[in-house]
This record gives C-alpha cells, sequence and structure tokens, in this order.
C-alpha cells in the first residue's frame, strides 16, 4: 500500500511539471478520469496530458499541495490543495491575475504498479469565484 501511496504522489508532481515520460510509464493506456468539473473525456496519458494543457494553459505557478494519503487495497484517496494563479483563459474567462486556492479530493484505482481510474472532486465553485467567473 506504501507503493501505491509513493505512487499517487509522484502523480501530482508529474502533473505540476507536465512530466509526459512518468505518465506514460505509470498511467494505464485505458486509464479514465471521472470528473464532473470537465466537459472532455480524459483517457489514458494523452488524455491527462489535454487536461495539462488546459490547466497549465489557464494557470501559472500550478502547486498541489498533498495533506493527507490513504490507501487501502488497490484504492488510494489523497486530499490536498491546488493553487496557482489565473494567467491564461478558463472556461471562457479571461485572465485576470487572480491567486487561486481550492481544496481537493483525489481518489484513485491503482492496477499493476498503474493508475488506473481518478475520481476527482475539486472545488469548482470557490475556483470560478476566485477568477471572477461567479459573483460572491
Amino acid at each position: 500500500m506504501e507503493a501505491n501511496k509513493d505512487l499517487v504522489r509522484h502523480y501530482f508532481m508529474a502533473f505540476r511539471d507536465r512530466d509526459a515520460a512518468w505518465w506514460e510509464r505509470f498511467i494505464a493506456p485505458d486509464f479514465i478520469r471521472h470528473d464532473p468539473g470537465l466537459d472532455f473525456e480524459v483517457r489514458g496519458p494523452a488524455g491527462v496530458a489535454r487536461l495539462g494543457e488546459v490547466l497549465h494553459g489557464a494557470f501559472s505557478d500550478i502547486e498541489m499541495h498533498v495533506a493527507e494519503v490513504i490507501a487501502e487495497g488497490d484504492s488510494v484517496l489523497a486530499r490536498l490543495r491546488f493553487t496557482g494563479r489565473h494567467t491564461g483563459d478558463f472556461q471562457g474567462k479571461a485572465a485576470t491575475g487572480n491567486t487561486v486556492d481550492i481544496a481537493v479530493m483525489d481518489y484513485f484505482r491503482v492496477s499493476d504498479g498503474r493508475l488506473a481510474e481518478h475520481w476527482a472532486l475539486m472545488d469548482n465553485l470557490t475556483l470560478l469565484k476566485q477568477i471572477g467567473a461567479v459573483e460572491t
């Protein structure tokens, strides 16, 4: 279970650093991310790369501050904060330069040493408020 927890911790570093080689090695080809906040599908390493393009295109100085990682069997839950600066278009909202800081809960399924499935719950409402896309 410690290896699964480390895999998830490294996922966040690889995402921050846009490490395509890591994605190819540790994201299963049939990986799927379940995320009600996205208007596109994230499948396999290419899907993670597309998600990276969207988020890194909208936010700079991205950090994922992992507070806690819990594992049982092939399941791993991570509680973290996503921070960055809104420096590009995000869901039709032009860059504001505003800082974002939101809570995230990510639940993963690991299979054969790779991430196979991901359920993401982000505080999208707070994010949209912080970039001025919705009234506070």
